[in-house]
């Protein structure tokens, strides 16, 4: 599963609704990932693999190595 590991980012779950909204798929739900990205980051002094969504790095939550 598609997670961030600096915002804690997951899934979302919604219904698809068609254009013209006269036609509404009740039976599933739709799951939307978030755009996570594997990116080295500085923690500490050290340099680590994580698991980072865009909103993060535009943001500039994390320090990239």
């Amino acid at each position: 599963m598609a997670k961030c590991n600096i915002c804690e980012k997951g899934m979302n779950f919604g219904r698809k609704i068609s254009i013209t909204r006269s036609q509404v798929s009740r039976r599933a739900l739709a799951q939307q990932k978030p755009n996570v990205r594997k990116v080295r980051v500085i923690e500490g002094n050290t340099p680590k693999t994580r698991y980072v969504c865009t909103s993060c790095l535009r943001n500039g939550a994390v320090v990239r190595a």
